[in-house]
């Protein structure tokens, strides 16, 4: 066996945690079990499986880079290559990762660890893995800056990086409460704020209880206020000058973090107007701020926006997500409420993710997903959010959009569902791919009309798909206990709908059509779908409709009706077959479609003449327990026409191709055949009558395959030890010439097709056994089976599969989950996989009525919201994987981003002009990200202070010390100096040189203007002598002083040594 996942449709029950790709429009979803699935546009969705199935923690992508990374809970960090559905790249942490973010627009990400560590990695797409940076965030250096002992057991809670920062800030929150804005180009803490700075705060609560929403609180805050624990932060403002932390106790503090906050960070007297407490209830027991979001809004110039937050109510309230406007054009001491909306959620809340307006364009169309248990997904657009904010009510259950789902499987509930082969060779293979075409663009057209724009459009098409001589070779169809049919072109791996067919017919009225649909059954040569639904219905339909006014026959027991009537566009109902009030179990088209067999639930058999559009007759029971009819076959002359029959009637039966034998299996494991012309009993059988055996299914297969039961033993070595296999070497598959007696067989039609099927075998495939008989020994009442098994788990489905257009195996569906493929004829086992290792399902009741599969060992399956079809078989790659799957990454949109400077745009300006504060309009956006790459890498490439020093050298010479005049420095310039962060010694030391290196040759005018003296040539040459004694000093002076600089340099050489062989023994975690 090789399982693939060729398709996966719909939302994972399990899904807890979102992430969106901004450039690239795709959603990924991951789930509790290890699973990842990957939605964009043209109905193409991915589905992603870990090795391990642990839930994921973190969740990002590598924005416009085609890889996705994630964290489980064993803190294994996984890179996921989007176009090749694979793991690119796993490293595993060693402690607990508390804390993961991706730098925007980078492949560099931060880590943080439950020791109050900070890391960094890069993921490298060329090698494929990913890389622990040399830079980290000292805790030492925090835990000094903010007064404590140690971080060391304090764990990170979130790393933001800082916007507009030019790469080198990040903010980082801590579990007690502390926040540190660290500068990693300096290695200092240039700003905290914590639980302690709330002590000094008086008055500048803003209270937003349900109770009072607008109004400032009074209340004061308690000077003796424990640490408060955090447990969500998010940005609060486009330029990272706001931070909104959320925190156990349900509070919610904005705090300020701008550069004249920085400022004044060591004037306590002022930090009170740098904080701002939210409360959502009044209650003394609220529930912790789970998730924090904010969408900033552009004409406040960054002075408000909304902020969505899950948590924070009192605890036992209703479960909501809460939207509050807030404006604080006046100073963030001055933030007030302008609005707010607690929306009512669609299930459990689980994740919310924000797709943030483009600062590129200018658009403000911000739109919300929010992901809810079981798997529901639900969008809500700016004009959406908008409206429930200027509502009055403090609760709306107004409902955003659910995702479009490609295959409905629950709303509405899907009862049963099959995959049809369309045969290219048959007459109206060709007129039938074109009205499917044609059906495909029309509804992708009404996607396109929709009221909103809906935002995933990732991804790449199946090039299969736009052939020029496109063929559809597979439908698949659904039936719902609504009553109604869907109907999908399922030739490449994206399942496009192509037609919705509604259970009533309008203009006439039809007592239970609206009944669930029971089964289904499509014939390719006449493309006539067959449907049966519970209350004994059977809705007949002509997918290729001739134009004009259609004939809709209802026909019954006892009479007939025709209607004309204008259906519209697509397929046409023709007939409505109502004979009894029993459920439709089974379906089969016969003789090129002319023929229609059906299978009732009370035991009868009714076969249709669709040329007529007549009942040709209705049986009794087929068993004496009216057990259900579960399975027909039937074997009609136009299936038998090819063997060389000598009799002079020949020529006659071909010329009545309707004639023929209806098999009839049921539940209780009963064998019928009968005439299909007349009704005529053929035989009845009772092939185990000692036993009590539920049938599911039986199969009459060519035995022209099979010479080797005739030829010699089979080895029958199963893997499963405690199964029986049972095999009567006697009784052998028969030559045609041999001659059957048939029983009650008048017609010779019906002789010559019992003696075409005497060399065929027939399977019986029941719960707890499988049974293989010869067809001959069947008809001359003989019970005596080729091979038996009995089964060692409960089976509750069965299919065959072909090689080579031949049947040559069967694959068993246990209760258990388990998938099992064995071999025709030995039903040797050849391999078995479980739903849980592949998909990671458990078994469910009712499992068995949706599954459905094509002859080449591809099965769909149905649980809850999901949809997936699986390869089971390595030996015939007709599904041409995995070249023919969609593409979960656009190369080219890649590319236009990437030139275009898309992700830098996105990012929000990151190059900011420090005078002016406005961006730097760079005329190539992607030199502009290159830099902000290179200065990254420089920043996260060597261990904190050790930062390499410049390598351009400015070459001096002696002359070019100015010894003329004593060197002046302005009190300013002094000041200036002293104030400067960083500079290196060189600077330092010739502060005040000339600003060219290079000496300029001086002019003969120069030289006279500056050395002539009014004085004689005595005094000239005494005051010549001065200069050569104050440049011999000065001289002198420049030595001593590289003497220090030299001895400095030794001494700073002697302690990183020795600080060196001090950490060689220390692991990295005790740094």
């Amino acid at each position: 066996m090789d399982p693939q996942v060729v398709l996966h449709y719909g939302i994972p029950s399990a899904a807890s945690i979102l992430a969106f790709d901004q450039i690239q429009h795709l959603l990924a979803v991951g789930t509790l079990d290890g699973k990842i699935k990957v939605i964009g546009g043209d109905n193409i969705e991915g589905l992603l499986i870990s090795p391990k199935p642990l839930p994921f923690k973190n969740l990002e992508f590598l924005q416009n880079q085609g890889f996705l990374a994630s964290v489980s809970n064993d803190n294994e960090v996984q890179v996921w290559d989007l176009e090749n559905r694979q793991i690119a790249s796993t490293l595993q942490w060693e402690s607990t990762i508390t804390a993961f973010s991706v730098i925007y627009g980078t492949s560099y990400i931060y880590i943080g660890s439950e020791y109050g560590m900070v890391y960094i990695l890069k993921f490298d797409s060329e090698d494929r893995k990913l890389q622990i940076l040399p830079y980290y965030v000292p805790t030492n250096v925090i835990a000094e800056a903010v007064g404590m002992s140690s971080l060391d057991h304090v764990s990170v809670v979130r790393v933001l990086h800082q916007p507009c920062s030019e790469g080198n800030r990040l903010l980082i929150a801590y579990e007690n409460g502390l926040l540190v804005l660290w500068d990693a180009s300096e290695d200092r803490v240039v700003l905290v704020r914590g639980h302690t700075d709330l002590e000094l705060k008086d008055n500048k609560m803003a209270g937003f209880s349900k109770e009072a929403k607008d109004e400032l609180s009074d209340d004061t805050l308690e000077h003796k206020e424990l640490e408060k624990e955090i447990s969500s932060v998010c940005w609060a403002s486009n330029d990272g000058s706001v931070v909104a932390v959320g925190y156990v106790d349900g509070d919610i503090m904005f705090w300020d973090i701008s550069a004249d906050a920085a400022a004044k960070n060591k004037q306590p007297k002022n930090l009170s107007t740098h904080a701002v407490k939210l409360q959502l209830s009044s209650g003394n027991r609220r529930l912790p701020v789970i998730v924090l979001h904010w969408s900033g809004n552009r004409s406040s110039n960054d002075y408000g926006g909304q902020l969505f937050i899950y948590g924070g109510d009192e605890i036992g309230s209703e479960e909501v997500l809460t939207i509050l406007s807030l404006d604080w054009s006046s100073g963030i001491d001055s933030l007030k409420c302008v609005g707010r909306v607690d929306l009512t959620l669609n299930g459990s809340f689980a994740d919310m993710v924000l797709l943030s307006s483009n600062s590129q364009t200018g658009s403000t169309n911000t739109m919300l997903f929010i992901l809810t248990n079981p798997g529901q997904l639900h969008l809500y657009d700016s004009a959406c959010l908008s409206t429930l904010m200027s509502q009055q009510e403090n609760k709306t259950s107004v409902s955003g959009i659910q995702n479009p789902l490609i295959i409905p499987t629950l709303e509405p509930y899907m009862t049963t569902a099959k995959l049809f082969l369309v045969y290219e060779e048959g007459k109206s293979s060709r007129a039938l791919s074109e009205i499917i075409i044609a059906a495909k663009n029309h509804a992708a057209q009404n996607q396109i009309n929709m009221d909103i724009e809906w935002p995933l459009t990732g991804g790449v098409p199946s090039q299969l798909c736009n052939m020029k001589d496109y063929h559809v070779n597979q439908l698949y169809i659904a039936g719902y206990q609504d009553g109604s049919v869907w109907v999908w072109d399922a030739t490449d791996h994206t399942l496009s709908l192509v037609y919705v067919l509604e259970s009533e017919v309008k203009g006439v009225k039809i007592a239970g059509i609206n009944g669930s649909i029971s089964a289904l059954d499509f014939c390719s040569d006449s493309s006539r779908l067959a449907i049966g639904n519970e209350y004994g219905l059977v809705r007949l339909y002509e997918m290729i409709k001739s134009s004009g006014e259609t004939s809709l026959h209802i026909v019954t027991e006892t009479k007939s009706e025709v209607h004309k009537l204008h259906q519209g566009d697509g397929p046409c109902c023709t007939a409505v077959f109502s004979l009894l009030n029993s459920a439709i179990c089974t379906l089969k088209f016969a003789s090129l479609g002319v023929r229609l067999a059906v299978g009732y639930e009370c035991g009868r058999v009714a076969v249709f003449d669709i040329g007529t559009l007549s009942v040709l007759f209705l049986t009794d029971s087929v068993s004496d327990s009216s057990s259900p009819v579960i399975s027909l076959d039937v074997k009609c002359l136009d299936i038998c026409s090819s063997i060389n029959f000598a009799e002079d009637s020949e020529s006659e039966i071909l010329n009545n191709p309707g004639k023929g034998v209806v098999f009839i299996m049921t539940k209780d494991a009963h064998i019928v055949a009968i005439d299909c012309a007349s009704g005529n009993i053929v035989f009845n059988r009772s092939l185990d009558p000692k036993k009590e055996l539920t049938a599911l299914s039986m199969y009459i297969i060519d035995g022209d395959s099979f010479t080797e039961l005739s030829s010699e033993k089979i080895s029958l070595n199963s893997p499963q030890n405690n199964e029986a296999i049972s095999e009567t070497p006697e009784a052998t598959t028969q030559s045609v010439s041999a001659v059957i007696e048939v029983e009650a067989v008048s017609s010779p039609e019906i002789s010559y097709v019992i003696q075409r099927l005497s060399n065929s075998l027939l399977l019986l495939c029941c719960d707890s056994e499988l049974s293989l008989y010869s067809m001959k020994s069947v008809v001359e009442g003989s019970n005596k089976s080729i091979r038996k098994v009995d089964l060692v788990q409960q089976c509750c489905w069965i299919t065959t599969f072909k090689k080579n257009n031949c049947v040559c195996g069967l694959i068993l569906l246990y209760q258990t989950g388990v998938i099992e493929i064995r071999s025709l004829p030995t039903l040797e086992v050849m391999g078995e996989i479980s739903l849980q290792s592949i998909l990671r399902w458990n078994f469910k009741t009712n499992m068995e009525k949706t599954v459905c599969s094509s002859t080449h060992g591809q099965i769909i399956l149905v649980n809850g919201n999901e949809t997936a079809l699986i390869s089971l078989l390595p030996y015939e790659n007709e599904l041409r994987i995995p070249e023919s799957l969609p593409c979960l990454h656009d190369k080219v949109l890649a590319a236009v981003a990437d030139t275009n400077g898309t992700a830098a745009g996105i990012l929000g300006d990151i190059i900011k002009n420090i005078k002016g504060g406005k961006a730097q309009h760079s005329t190539n956006k992607a030199e502009v990200h290159m830099n902000y790459l290179a200065k990254l890498e420089r920043l996260f490439s060597s261990p904190p202070f050790l930062k390499p020093f410049s390598t351009t050298a400015v070459q001096l010479d002696i002359d070019d010390i100015q010894i003329d005049e004593p060197l002046v420095v302005s009190s300013s310039q002094k000041s200036n100096t002293e104030k400067r962060a960083k500079g290196t010694d060189k600077e330092k030391l010739f502060e005040g040189a000339t600003s060219n290196p290079t000496p300029r040759p001086k002019t003969a005018e120069e030289i006279k203007a500056k050395y002539r003296k009014p004085e004689d040539a005595s005094a000239a040459a005494a005051q010549a002598r001065d200069k050569l004694m104050e440049r011999q000093q000065k001289l002198e002076k420049l030595s001593e002083n590289t003497e220090e600089l030299k001895s400095g340099a030794e001494n700073f050489a002697s302690m990183a040594n020795e600080l060196a062989k001090r950490m060689e023994n220390r692991k990295w975690w005790h740094i």
